[in-house]
């Protein structure tokens, strides 16, 4: 069977590399995964699913683990989330008589050099970039990338999707959640600031779950707020958003925002940013809620605008969010559309 390398800069368990192993989990009828990652929960949840995968310690590991996987093998197919990741196989390819079929997967991130900037350097070789949103598309368009060399796949969920809530809509909200990193980019002050400006917010509690540069200077921060907890990572907090009424997004530049997916899934309404890829995911009133990006009095109004719906009404907008994952947000459109740019790519 066909070798498929899927080359990963972190070995965390956070968005990029959930969908590493749901995308490589989904693509073994046609391939034989082999993930490739630093040190990290990742190798234990490949494990679990079956997944072979290689912990690489600095460049020179991850060059003789390529050396070895591709060495002997007239073609192989391979996924990056690196710079350095990519531009080390493509020319340890040639030496290794490989031809490459190389997807460069494009998260975004915090910074903006980093995540779109460098991503230039890729361009004089035969790699695709994958863009997982229309915002991520957009940003490395504007950092000179080729329009021909981007394609768009969004990120998808693969978990079961349960047909019905776990539990009816409140009467009002009192419980929301939010799942992010804890950085400056993610703007997660933004709802410290939304409470401090608005008591009636305080009726609401916040359980924030996530970790990052800036946890302990807003822990520092919540002072008086009682409402508001933060969990730091927790491994299962996906499966924890059924257990709230709300989740909110506060980041205006998120590349994409699989937390929201995840929220959707377990038919809970989500509040996000009308900005970035995370706006682009909801449509509001439709299959969610949009606030005002980056200001946090805008944030408090539609917070409490929000919580103080009927339940019917955010019980047919989560539907509504809950029915774009069988459609839009599908795991069979999402793998779809990588079996058909894996063999477009095949040299």
């Amino acid at each position: 069977m066909r070798t498929l390398i899927y080359a990963l800069h972190s070995g965390q368990l956070f968005g990029t590399e959930r969908m590493a192993l749901a995308t490589v989990s989904g693509l073994r009828d046609r391939y034989r995964p082999v993930l490739l990652a630093p040190a990290g929960p990742v190798h234990e949840a490949a494990a679990m699913l079956g997944i072979e995968s290689r912990v690489t310690h600095g460049p020179s590991q991850q060059a003789r683990e390529y050396w070895s996987l591709l060495r002997g093998q007239r073609q192989a197919w391979l996924m990056t989330t690196g710079v350095s990741q990519a531009l080390q196989a493509a020319a340890l390819a040639p030496l290794a008589r490989c031809r490459l079929a190389h997807i460069h997967m494009v998260h975004g991130g915090t910074d903006e050099r980093l995540s779109y900037g460098r991503k230039r350097l890729l361009g004089p070789l035969p790699i695709k970039l994958v863009a997982v949103s229309r915002f991520v598309r957009e940003r490395l368009l504007a950092h000179g990338c080729r329009d021909d060399r981007i394609a768009v796949i969004e990120n998808f969920v693969t978990e079961p999707l349960p047909s019905e809530p776990q539990r009816p809509q409140p009467e009002q909200v009192s419980d929301v959640a939010v799942v992010s990193r804890i950085d400056p980019i993610k703007r997660v002050d933004l709802l410290l600031s939304a409470i401090s400006r608005e008591p009636a917010l305080h009726r609401l509690q916040f359980d924030l779950y996530g970790s990052g540069s800036d946890l302990e200077r807003l822990r520092e921060a919540v002072g008086m707020m009682p409402n508001v907890r933060f969990m730091g990572f927790v491994p299962d907090a996906a499966q924890r958003l059924a257990d709230y009424d709300l989740l909110l997004h506060t980041c205006p530049e998120e590349p994409f925002g699989l937390a929201i997916l995840e929220a959707m899934a377990r038919h809970v309404p989500v509040l996000v940013p009308n900005s970035g890829g995370a706006g682009d995911l909801v449509k509001d009133e439709l299959d969610g809620f949009h606030f005002a990006a980056n200001c946090p009095g805008r944030l408090a109004q539609r917070l409490l605008e929000v919580a103080e719906l009927p339940a019917a009404r955010r019980a047919e907008v989560a539907e509504a969010g809950f029915a774009q994952l069988t459609t839009r947000f599908s795991s069979q459109r999402g793998l779809s559309a990588y079996r058909d740019l894996l063999e477009e790519m095949t040299p």
